[in-house]
């Protein structure tokens, strides 16, 4: 099939997301899960594909994220935003400049409290001898220069932009291969210019990183059953209390929040659902107080469950 002369080849994919309850993740590569804090989101996601890699750029939105690298990646994450906003990645929060990096299988956490912006570049094949830092189970981070982060994040949005120029297949293919040559040599030079920051080794803790990875991966496994601290401690040979400790860490909140929050959205996705009851629905999740879940439920997702009922099964 030919290509006129008058349409971008290859321009970005933009997909925009209104409803936290429609919003899925485009990233190829990327296994994400994620529970919202907010209820109305103005979510955005620019998706580039270049032979090699992908561009990403995402305006997301409060949330807590949980995600895990397909195999055979590289990937590389920084903000976009155009002032510092503290982010917590891998139980540690920072505002400084830095960037994340991560292979095949590799996963991470983030705890977003506002709007973010962000952009990730995922390499397909892996990159190796490049002198990047080698990663294992857990995505890591790294402090870099002020200077090495603008140009990358610079960068990012001159090839967005330029993708989005009229071109014929031929200057394609040279544009797109120079986009990724470019891109790999402003990511040598972000590491390059890596600065020692003590704070960095508490989110390249991989031991407790494990352990919270543990409680998520066990979360996951009981999505039809109440979730109560006593069992998941049991289940995975932990005390309580380590438990909390984890939890904290990674998602800066109490093991109690954490878990109610988790039923919370469980309990939504039951009711979008449609076919039983509020109060079936939520004694499938441990919540035995109607009055006090739903002005919970109401007060994270800014409707009622009944609200939330009644719409999934007008839909």
């Amino acid at each position: 099939m030919s290509i006129s002369q008058g349409a971008p080849l290859q321009a970005p994919k933009i997909f925009r997301f209104n409803d936290v309850d429609e919003f899925r993740s485009s990233i190829r590569g990327l296994d994400v899960v994620f529970t919202p804090l907010v209820r109305k989101i103005a979510a955005e996601q620019t998706i580039l594909n270049l032979p090699g890699c992908d561009v990403n750029f995402t305006k997301s939105f409060p949330r807590i994220v949980d995600a895990r690298l397909a195999g055979n990646c590289t990937a590389i994450g920084f903000t976009m935003d155009d002032h510092e906003v503290p982010i917590r990645f891998n139980g540690a929060q920072r505002d400084r400049t830095a960037i994340v990096i991560g292979r095949g299988g590799a996963a991470y956490n983030t705890v977003e409290q506002v709007e973010r912006q962000i952009a990730s570049v995922m390499f397909t094949p892996e990159v190796r001898g490049r002198g990047w830092p080698e990663t294992t189970t857990n995505f890591r981070i790294f402090e870099t220069s002020t200077l090495a982060l603008d140009r990358l994040r610079s960068l990012i949005r001159e090839v967005l932009a330029a993708a989005s120029e009229p071109v014929d297949a031929v200057e394609w293919r040279m544009k797109a291969s120079a986009m990724r040559e470019s891109l790999l040599a402003a990511v040598d030079a972000a590491f390059a210019s890596v600065v020692p920051a003590p704070w960095t080794a508490r989110a390249n803790d991989e031991r407790h990183f494990r352990t919270f990875r543990d409680i998520h991966a066990l979360l996951l496994d009981d999505l039809a059953q109440p979730i109560y601290s006593e069992e998941l401690a049991k289940k995975l040979g932990l005390s309580v209390r380590s438990m909390h400790d984890a939890v904290q860490r990674y998602q800066g909140m109490s093991l109690h929040r954490y878990l109610r929050l988790w039923r919370l959205w469980l309990v939504r996705k039951r009711l979008l659902a449609g076919p039983e009851s509020v109060k079936a629905a939520a004694l499938a999740f441990g919540f035995w107080h109607l009055s006090d879940f739903s002005r919970s439920y109401r007060q994270r997702f800014g409707e009622t469950p009944s609200q939330t009922l009644e719409r999934a099964r007008k839909a």
